[in-house]
């Protein structure tokens, strides 16, 4: 999440609570650990229990934007700030072992967000979605086209084995979905047999912190078996290009009238979230066959979303905006609301750990699709209401939140009555 200091609105007396040196906020790909760039460089802590784990401090610029892989100890940077470290159309890779620079990707315009894989780098620019291998000398992949993306939305589902990305599309309210393991450089394969596979450097080292799987630089590894006839056909056709790329299947979504502003992929690949810039439902589809899953409501008034979140079991979905608050959604199947309250409320009606929904739906060929809309089971607003970003915590029916203010809580929720507590407070910058 960018979290520069916002455009004061007209009556807004909050203005005053964001931390001036915070340019950026992010988990990485578990919600474990999360970082943050900086005016003056980065920081890595441990999510829950909460723990700085390291820092860097630069003397010649701050870091807008910073990507975790996993716990290694490779990051992405770009840079940002009053001063940048680097400039806003470079990609820096990051070995935190040798703290050094050891690869860049140059662009022709700015980077709005990036994300790491095992083998992957993705790059968003304002309308482009470029895949680039990730190893010491970063080849162009794949640049698929979209429509304005000034929000940087972008998601990839968080194992390693599975390589589902999501983007928008090129016309205003579609989403792409791409499988990143069918993202095959033809020009690598013919190096890797005959050199062998490149490497970032002598070994991958953890940052200091849990243990957790090492990262594979191996390339060749996830490089599907190629043809030679098909090798020869996509030679010729990419050969005034200089890059020779294995074409792969896209899947679109028409999800929204207006455009993506949110997205959120699935640990395994299954599911895709997501919301527009009117940000008042969140939709949830089927990466494999397009299919709407589900259809829930954020509330009614216009907001901005800054983050959607899956349960790691893919049974929850957490939700934060700009007006300072978080709703917790059930997608678990198994607990079908159809439980109707006593109360004369139209929106009270709550089956156990199931979502909300109005007492009038059995009239929803009638009535507006408002009242047809699931609801949120638990929702909380956080301390001082400003812009953050969640994601489900190591403790079951827990969430961390990292605001703009710099500040990181957690909150634990009754999955049954939907009742939110915060259990602690932290000031990281």
């Amino acid at each position: 999440m960018n979290v520069g200091r916002p455009v004061p609105r007209a009556g807004s007396a909050l203005q005053d609570t964001y931390a001036p040196e915070l340019l950026y906020a992010t988990f990485n790909q578990d919600y474990g650990c999360f970082a943050i760039g900086t005016q003056t460089g980065f920081r890595i802590f441990n999510s829950d229990p909460y723990k700085e784990k390291m820092r860097r401090e630069f003397k010649d610029g701050g870091i807008g934007i910073v990507a975790m892989l996993y716990r290694s100890n490779y990051l992405a940077f770009v840079g940002g700030g009053r001063n940048p470290r680097f400039p806003p159309n470079k990609v820096m890779l990051w070995d935190d072992a040798s703290s050094k620079i050891i690869a860049e990707l140059e662009f022709r315009s700015d980077v709005l967000n990036v994300q790491l894989q095992r083998d992957r780098i993705v790059v968003i620019l304002r309308n482009k979605c470029i895949i680039c291998s990730l190893e010491a000398k970063p080849r162009h992949l794949h640049a698929f086209e979209t429509a304005d993306n000034d929000r940087g939305a972008m998601a990839i589902s968080g194992t390693s084995d599975s390589g589902i990305l999501a983007f928008p599309g090129r016309q205003k309210g579609h989403i792409q979905i791409v499988d990143l393991h069918s993202c095959i450089n033809l020009a690598a394969i013919q190096d890797n047999a005959a050199l062998g596979s490149p490497q970032l450097g002598p070994g991958v080292q953890r940052t200091r912190s849990r243990s957790r799987g090492s990262f594979s630089t191996d390339s060749a590894a996830a490089i599907a078996p190629v043809s030679s006839s098909s090798l020869q056909q996509q030679q010729q056709q990419q050969q005034s290009s200089g890059t020779s790329v294995h074409p792969t299947n896209i899947n679109i979504i028409a999800a929204h009238a207006t455009a993506i502003s949110a997205l959120a992929v699935s640990s395994d690949g299954t599911m895709v979230a997501s919301a527009s810039e009117k940000g008042t439902l969140i939709r949830i589809f089927d990466t494999m066959s397009g299919r709407l899953l589900h259809e829930l409501r954020r509330g009614v008034d216009r907001a901005d979303i800054h983050s959607i979140a899956f349960s790691p079991d893919n049974t929850k979905l957490c939700v934060s905006s700009d007006k300072g608050t978080v709703h917790i959604f059930n997608l678990d199947g198994k607990h079908p609301n159809n439980q109707q309250s006593s109360s004369s409320s139209s929106l009270n009606a709550t089956a156990a750990a199931g979502n909300r929904q109005s007492n009038l739906k059995f009239m929803k060929d009638l009535l507006p699709k408002y009242f047809s809309s699931e609801w949120s089971f638990a929702h909380f607003r956080v301390a001082n209401e400003v812009r953050c970003i969640c994601g489900f915590g190591t403790e079951r029916n827990s969430v961390i939140v990292l605001c703009a203010d710099g500040t990181a809580q957690k909150y634990s929720f009754d999955s049954y009555r939907g009742n939110c507590v915060r259990e602690w407070y932290r000031k990281f910058i």
